[in-house]
This record gives structure tokens, C-alpha cells and sequence, in this order.
């Protein structure tokens, strides 16, 4: 809770309504459909971890985590074959 109340007073005063903070993601910017879908249904981006869709920390991709689990098929892999 503290990092976060820090996070905020850092984006507040140095202007910034995306960015890191200590190497934290943060983002203050109201979401987007595009936004919510390239951070948590990726399939061109390899990071589990992606910066948040709003507020401090990381989102999940999903899509990679579906893949690595075999819920769904992973094609980039497949027409390497």
C-alpha cells in the first residue's frame, strides 16, 4: 500500500501518467480496449509479466500462460516445424 501511495506522488509530481517507478511498471491512464487486449492477450509478446493495465505492478498475459500449459496451441512454434 505504501509503494503504491509512493508510486502515485511520483507519477504526480514528475507529470508522468505511465512509466516505472523504482523499476516498477505503473499506469494511471484510463484503459483501452487496445490496451487491455495487448497486456493480457498477447500472442506476439514472450513475457508472462506484462506492465499493468492500470495501476502499479504487472498483468498476465494469458494467452502465454494458455500456451505454455497446452490449453491452447502455440502456432509460432508449429510453423517453425
Amino acid at each position: 500500500m505504501a509503494f503504491t501511495v509512493a508510486t502515485v506522488v511520483h507519477a504526480y509530481r514528475t507529470k508522468q501518467s505511465h512509466g516505472r517507478y523504482m523499476n516498477i511498471p505503473f499506469d494511471f491512464r484510463f484503459p483501452t480496449p487496445s490496451r487491455i487486449r495487448k497486456r493480457l492477450w498477447n500472442p506476439e509478446d514472450k513475457r508472462i509479466f506484462t506492465p499493468s493495465v492500470f495501476g502499479v505492478g504487472w498483468s498476465v498475459n494469458v494467452h502465454k500462460v494458455a500456451t505454455r500449459v497446452g490449453l491452447i496451441e502455440d502456432l509460432e512454434h508449429k510453423e517453425a516445424r
